[in-house]
């Protein structure tokens, strides 16, 4: 049996695959679908180099399956051979999206595989929430939405503007709190379950009137810093 998670190197698929493994799912490897088209409404597609360099880090094997041009029919037939050939659990980390629930529900099936979604139809902004308390790292890497400062690339997600996610700002509207909508997207970079540290050596920032994205070129996997005990 093998427990495989669908993960894009951002906060909900990551702690979705975390929760499996706390509700007795022990998740075996990560697998990232990568989309030759940047536009593809099924895959996350900002920097999914990282994904290899997390599942190091969890001490988890790791699987990229390219997905080629073609659209949907080309994105499910991609996601059917990422999942073929196995059994066991299939984790993923969709909170709203039924666009991407029902898809990957179906191909799943159709391959013999059960479907674990620990985050479907709960609040947004309490996963969130639930995200920064587990200790998550979680980095801005893409902003697609009006009064979403470019200034939060690379920065990390953390209570303060989760607030500001969900409340707005005064003659802008709110944005979803987990970026469901494509709002915003993240790398997660660190977490407590991670041996190492992601660290980014270099990367490229491109901003536009409507959208930033930050492109990690190189990133290493560093160790943590050691928690010293305190004195009397």
């Amino acid at each position: 049996m093998t427990v495989t998670a669908l993960v894009s190197g951002g906060k909900d698929s990551l702690y979705a695959a975390y929760l499996a493994e706390t509700q007795g799912r022990s998740v075996d490897e990560l697998v990232v679908l990568r989309p030759a088209d940047p536009e593809s409404r099924m895959y996350h597609t900002p920097n999914l180099d990282l994904v290899a360099l997390q599942a190091t880090a969890w001490g988890k094997s790791y699987r990229a399956v390219d997905v080629p041009p073609g659209g949907e029919a080309a994105e499910l037939a991609a996601l059917a051979r990422a999942l073929a050939g196995r059994r066991g659990w299939v984790v993923i980390g969709a909170i709203e999206s039924s666009y991407q629930w029902a898809r990957v529900l179906r191909v799943a099936d159709s391959v013999g595989r059960p479907v674990y979604a620990p985050l479907w139809r709960r609040p947004a902004g309490r996963v969130v929430r639930e995200e920064i308390a587990a200790g998550l790292d979680i980095r801005f890497v893409h902003l697609a939405a009006e009064g979403l400062d470019p200034g939060w690339l690379g920065e990390r997600l953390d209570a303060d503007r989760l607030r500001l996610l969900e409340t707005g700002r005064p003659g802008r509207a709110r944005v979803h709190p987990a970026g469901e909508g494509g709002e915003y997207e993240t790398a997660v970079v660190d977490a407590p379950f991670f041996r190492s540290r992601i660290v980014f050596d270099s990367a490229d920032r491109e901003v536009r009137p409507s959208t930033a994205r930050l492109t990690v070129r190189n990133a290493h996997l560093a160790p943590k810093a050691r928690s010293w005990p305190r004195g009397p």
